[in-house]
C-alpha cells in the first residue's frame, strides 16, 4: 500500500513540475510585435522659472525673522514644458508636461513609447521650455532607419540644449 502511495505522490509532483516548465516557455510573450521596433521620447526637464527673483527691500528684509533673512524672493514654481513630436510630418505626440513636486518646482517628465514597423522615418522633436506662447526653444529632425527590434531612445541634454539620438 505503500509503495502505490509513493508512486502516485511522485507521479502528482511530475505532473505539476511538467506543467511548470511547460509553462515557464509558453506562451511566448513579446514587448515589440515581429517586424516592428519602438521609438521612445524620454527625458527629464527642468524649465525656467515663472517669475525672476526680486531683491527685497531693507523694510521686507527686517519684518523677516532673523534666521529667514536673505537679499532676494525666489518663487519655487517652474513652467509646464511642452514638447512635439512628429514622424514623417504627421503629429504623433503633442503635451504640456507640468513640473514635478509639490510646489511644482521640481522637473517635467516624459516617458512615451511608441511600437511603429521597421522602415525609415524622418523624425522631428520640439520643445518650448521659457515663457514664450508661440515657437521652440529646442528643435531637432532626424531620417532614421527603424530596424525590427530595434529600440530607438530621444533624449535632451541639458548641457549642450540638443536632442540625442539613439
Amino acid at each position: 500500500m505503500s509503495y502505490l502511495r509513493f508512486v502516485g505522490q511522485f507521479a502528482v509532483i511530475l505532473l505539476l513540475f511538467a506543467g511548470v516548465a511547460a509553462l515557464a516557455d509558453w506562451p511566448t510573450y513579446r514587448q515589440i510585435p515581429p517586424g516592428y521596433g519602438v521609438v521612445m521620447l524620454t527625458f527629464v526637464r527642468g524649465a525656467e522659472r515663472v517669475s525672476e527673483c526680486r531683491r527685497l527691500s531693507a523694510q521686507e528684509i527686517a519684518k523677516l525673522p532673523p534666521n529667514m533673512r536673505r537679499l532676494q524672493d525666489c518663487p519655487r514654481g517652474r513652467r509646464p514644458v511642452y514638447v512635439e513630436l512628429d514622424i514623417d510630418g504627421r503629429p504623433i505626440f503633442r503635451a504640456s508636461l507640468p513640473p514635478s513636486g509639490i510646489a511644482g518646482d521640481g522637473p517635467s517628465r516624459v516617458y512615451q513609447r511608441f511600437v511603429l514597423p521597421a522602415s525609415d522615418y524622418d523624425l522631428a522633436v520640439r520643445m518650448r521650455d521659457t515663457g514664450r506662447s508661440e515657437g521652440f526653444d529646442h528643435e531637432s529632425t532626424k531620417h532614421v532607419a527603424l530596424a525590427p527590434a530595434q529600440v530607438l531612445v530621444i533624449d535632451f541634454r541639458a548641457e549642450t540644449g540638443e536632442f540625442v539620438f539613439r
